[in-house]
């Protein structure tokens, strides 16, 4: 979690969004963080963010705004897609000297007919549409004014944010450093930024590392030994407690997994499959995906001539495909999506 509130600031860094390669802030987080202070209380917050999912941004721009007490917004290092539309939550809006925003259009990807293409297209529409809005009313442009700019993908300077009327002034504090992320994503990301993403490593698909021990601060020297005791105890129970959970979560995706596998081994289809069908179990398939697989695919020990080395490209073709398609219960699936195909929405702007 990267949804910190120190000292009544509340610093959001990094991805925007649950994923599994960044270490990043959700609106979960967020809440999680309001919750500590009164809503009728001034807050700044600090962001540092490349973007990630646009939903995400929507909703944790809809909790800062919705806030009683004055919220007030500063860009350190970077605040980019998804980023810079919490940032239009700030009553007022600083840029730190050397930071950056950038704004653009949403985008997301989909597997399936042309039905399912078209079903994007109307997502993303309407998501566009109210990142507009948003922007236009903190800038004081018209919304088709501010889709024009996300369009066109523009990153801007501190004075050109001020000029544009996405902030409110700059500051010659020096900007923080800017946040890990492949900038190399975005189609006109500066080159200093791209440079320093390769230079770094900053890849979606680079796995996280290890989150380093959290560090303990000293107990008080005043603290009684029946306080230690307690206090021990009650990590002990917590200990326990979250055990138990972990272990019976396990359990049930065992279950779940042994549940697929006997639906899958359980359809006509699979009948002369066996072996495909063990496959597409092990690719992650659901007993639906492993259905329509199989469907088209020959039965083992149909040989007429050249019908095995007929059969077993078919076979390869068939799982080659659900690889791509199938992803229900395998792989986690990427909340990136910059420009692949998948078959949801899991629209985004940085």
């Amino acid at each position: 979690m990267a949804a910190i509130l120190d000292g009544g600031k509340l610093r959001l860094s990094g991805y925007v969004g649950d994923y599994y390669f960044e270490d990043g802030f959700t609106s979960s987080d967020v809440v999680l963080a309001l919750a500590q202070i009164d809503d009728d209380a001034d807050l700044d917050v600090h962001i540092n963010s490349g973007g990630g999912i646009a939903s995400e941004g929507a909703a944790i721009h809809a909790l800062l705004s919705a806030r009683a007490g004055v919220t007030n917004v500063v860009v350190e290092g970077i605040a980019a897609s998804a980023a810079s539309l919490i940032a239009m939550a700030g009553e007022t809006v600083t840029m730190s000297a050397g930071s950056v925003m950038m704004i653009h259009d949403p985008s997301g990807y989909t597997f399936g007919t042309s039905e399912d293409h078209s079903k994007t297209i109307e997502g993303l529409e309407a998501l566009a549409t109210a990142y507009a809005r948003v922007y236009a009313a903190k800038s004081g442009k018209t919304p088709d004014e501010c889709r024009e700019i996300m369009k066109e993908e523009r990153w801007l300077t501190p004075p050109d944010a001020v000029k544009e009327g996405f902030a409110d002034d700059t500051t010659e504090t020096n900007a923080g450093p800017v946040a890990a992320f492949d900038y190399r994503i975005f189609a006109h990301a500066p080159k200093t930024l791209t440079a320093l993403a390769k230079k770094k490593n900053w890849s979606m698909s680079a796995k996280k590392a290890a989150p380093s021990a959290t560090s303990r601060h000293p107990k008080e020297p005043t603290m009684t030994d029946k306080e230690r005791a307690d206090e021990l105890a009650a990590e002990n129970a917590k200990l326990k407690t979250d055990l138990a959970a972990a272990t019976a979560a396990a359990g049930d995706a065992v279950k779940t997994a042994l549940a697929r596998r006997e639906a899958i081994m359980a359809l006509e289809e699979t009948k002369g499959r066996e072996t495909l069908a063990e496959h597409l179990f092990k690719l992650g398939n659901s007993a639906e995906e492993a259905k329509a697989t199989l469907a088209v695919s020959p039965k083992a020990g149909t040989d007429d001539g050249d019908a095995g080395q007929d059969y077993e490209k078919r076979r390869l073709a068939a799982a080659a495909l659900a690889a791509k398609g199938g992803n229900s219960g395998g792989a986690p699936e990427s909340k990136s999506g910059w420009g692949k195909v998948s078959n949801k929405i899991n629209a985004r702007i940085a």
